[in-house]
């Protein structure tokens, strides 16, 4: 979806349209204050001038995304808000509305599968689409398809999108980017060289900040440099798994599978403080912001149907050190009240004499709630790893009967 959040905005509020806005920061107020400012206006009418200016902002907030006239001052995704009002102090500044975006997320989604049922869920604004045994997907290379992906989806909700058709997900991920805003990208796979080696290493999904670096200091700066070095010796700089994927992912080789369905490893809250709060000082308000994150990690388990076993925290100190600490439960849960008084033993674990940036809860090892996982008791576990232990010392006299030397 093109510049997601910002666009969900610019439905509510479209007199900024063709203006530089950047979402991010803190929680949603502006509403309400334009309203008691602009009590007998619509918000569609409300002035431009009206709204919070990123030259005004204060705290660590980081940008969401920003709409394209914001993107021409150099302001982009996870940038620093204080950082992003340096090069665009006069964009307007609009907080995320959460539920606004998933209700969007959720309805695009769904206009996909009613055309091309295939679909990797790949976070709120982006998804994956095998069109492979689609009725007509493969007129003109997947254009008439994209197509109509595109006004299905503008249609229903006034949103655009840009899609990237290719032989794999690997370089439709690439292709996906070429022709922003509202674009269509088909490249083959004798396009590799041409379209895809002149680009930059970090367009590559995967790689990041820090393998770009290492990259670069190896004097290999796009995509067709890592293609011209030899195997082995990605693999000697950069391991047998990383090194011999970056040298598939030059040549544009990537045989993972659209996957329909995949269940979430863990879920997360976190929050960067727009102070630095310490642990005695600030404890009043560092206990009811943990005690939020816990009730709003709890929340979404119970909205997306899962339980989870272990519970963690994750601090980030003034010094911008991390700290991470967990502790895995008997049962499975979705409590708050649990999940908040683990949490908390896990703090104690950690170093709290320091000021803190950031604090996060994490409830991960999930089984679906009302799965055989989740209702099985520890006195089940218990007798499934007995089992277990029988049928491998059973295996392992077998093997010493059949004189199978590889076994214990």
């Amino acid at each position: 979806m093109d510049a997601f959040f910002a666009s969900v905005e610019l439905l509510r509020y479209p007199q900024l349209k063709g203006l530089p806005v950047v979402i991010g920061g803190g929680r949603r107020k502006v509403d309400d204050i334009l309203r008691e400012q602009y009590a007998d206006v619509p918000l569609a009418k409300v002035p431009p001038e009206a709204f919070p200016l990123l030259k005004d902002y204060v705290g660590r907030g980081v940008i969401t995304t920003a709409t394209y006239p914001a993107r021409q001052f150099g302001v982009g995704s996870a940038m620093g808000m204080m950082k992003a009002a340096k090069l665009a102090p006069q964009a307007i500044v609009l907080p995320v509305d959460f539920e606004e975006v998933r209700r969007f997320s959720r309805g695009f989604k769904a206009i996909i599968r009613d055309i091309a049922p295939v679909v990797e869920d790949r976070g709120v604004d982006e998804v994956y689409i095998d069109f492979t045994d689609v009725p007509g997907g493969q007129r003109e290379g997947g254009r008439v398809l994209a197509r109509l992906i595109q006004k299905a989806i503008f249609d229903a909700t006034a949103l655009t999108c840009s899609i990237g058709v290719a032989p794999n997900k690997l370089i439709a991920k690439m292709a996906s980017e070429f022709n922003k805003p509202n674009g269509i990208s088909i490249v083959y796979e004798a396009d590799v060289q041409p379209r895809i080696w002149p680009l930059p290493v970090r367009k590559i999904n995967g790689i990041g900040p820090k393998a770009e670096a290492k990259l670069h200091k190896l004097h290999l700066l796009t995509i067709g440099d890592i293609a011209r070095a030899e195997r082995e010796w990605l693999i000697d700089n950069f391991g047998p798994g990383t090194g011999a994927w970056m040298h598939d992912a030059a040549w544009g080789r990537d045989d993972r599978p659209v996957v329909t369905e995949s269940e979430p490893v863990s879920m997360s809250r976190e929050t960067t403080f727009e102070r630095d709060l310490h642990a005695v000082r600030d404890r009043a308000e560092l206990g009811a912001i943990f005690t939020d994150l816990c009730e709003r990690v709890a929340d979404d388990l119970k909205r997306k149907g899962y339980v989870g076993k272990t519970i963690g925290i994750k601090l980030r100190y003034d010094d911008f050190r991390i700290a991470t600490r967990d502790q895995t439960l008997e049962r499975f849960t979705d409590d708050a009240k649990l999940i908040r008084r683990t949490a908390g033993l896990c703090l104690k674990r950690v170093d709290l004499s320091r000021r803190l940036r950031l604090l996060g809860v994490r409830v991960g090892k999930l089984a679906k709630a009302g799965s055989q996982e989740h209702l099985a008791t520890p006195d089940d576990d218990v007798r499934q790893v007995s089992e277990a232990i029988v049928d491998l010392f059973a295996d392992a006299r077998h093997a010493r009967e059949d004189g199978d030397p590889g076994l214990p």
